[in-house]
């Protein structure tokens, strides 16, 4: 197919046949990796600035070695080192940025809806790597792109996710890409964190963590993310972990060979056991790998890598 969009901002208008265009273009990425020498000239020339106003250490990174393995010049910005800790609008922030002629902008911001915003106003492809408690669509294709190479498909798929779903842009961009691709998908949290109206969706919602993960054939685990919470959601982290952190008895109403994923960062002893962060079927480290596949994949169609 013909690949035509100018930017990844969400994954909600993406049509099923675009999420599979992204993910045969990343295996072709991943072979580049396996190689002795990991680098094509196919960016050579072009300019990828990683413009984060959150702190990242695994998406930042990602798209730094992506951008690097396709030749791209890569940039990182801070918002710490930012002229916005003197009162610089974000939009003057990405105009200076623009000024100076980058291809692409990956953009991570506290804000939702953020990057939509800065799409109607700059010239240049905007890669949203994460808007507040929007969406985050590059960790859906990677769990995706995850999934696929584990299970070789995600169509009848029993996949859970369980955890901080109202804070969460990740469930939310996997809801819109795992759902498109005939998964079914349950979502589980305590009742303060998980938006009833999340059932127009297609997702069956519950409380109970059991009911979630028993016969899943995928658990995704997320993090309690208190750095968006204004109040209190639940009595006590202790509290929330008997009631929702994943362990040996209850991973073991999965299917047999059901795996366990995590976007991170994983907080140990909350919402997962040590033992099973770091079991055999535990691919937190395989999504890690998979995101710079995915992130050559992006960076790669909307340089006109496709045309």
């Amino acid at each position: 197919m013909d690949w035509r969009r100018k930017h990844v901002l969400g994954l909600s208008d993406f049509r099923p046949e675009e999420i599979e265009f992204v993910v045969d273009t990343a295996r072709s990425m991943e072979e580049v990796l396996t190689r002795d020498i990991k680098k094509v000239p196919a960016l050579r020339g072009k300019t990828v600035v990683n413009l984060f106003f959150e702190p990242s250490t695994r998406t930042r990174t990602s798209f730094e070695i992506a951008g690097k393995r396709l030749s791209a010049d890569v940039v990182n910005f801070s918002s710490s080192v930012s002229s916005q800790s003197k009162g610089e609008t974000l939009l003057d922030t990405a105009r200076n940025i623009e000024a100076m002629r980058p291809s692409i902008l990956v953009i991570r911001h506290n804000a939702s809806g953020a990057v939509q915003f800065l799409s109607r106003h700059l010239s240049c492809s905007i890669i949203n790597a994460g808007d507040g408690s929007n969406e985050h669509p590059t960790q859906a294709l990677l769990d995706l792109y995850t999934i696929l190479k584990s299970k070789g498909k995600v169509a009848g798929l029993k996949i859970a996710i369980v955890g901080d779903i109202l804070h969460s842009r990740v469930a939310r961009s996997n809801l819109h890409c795992l759902g498109k691709l005939g998964a079914t998908l349950w979502l589980c949290g305590p009742a303060t964190l998980l938006p009833r109206e999340m059932a127009r969706t297609g997702a069956t919602l519950t409380n109970d963590i059991r009911e979630a993960v028993r016969d899943a054939d995928v658990v995704i685990m997320l993090r309690i993310q208190l750095e968006r919470q204004k109040s209190a959601y639940f009595p006590s982290i202790r509290e929330y972990s008997l009631k929702y952190g994943l362990n040996k008895d209850i991973f073991a109403l999965a299917k047999e060979d059901a795996v366990i994923m995590h976007p991170g960062p994983i907080n140990r002893g909350v919402e997962i056991s040590n033992d099973l962060a770091d079991c055999s079927r535990s691919l937190i480290l395989d999504q890690v790998n998979s995101g710079v596949a995915v992130r050559m994949a992006l960076l790669y169609l909307l340089a006109g890598g496709a045309q």
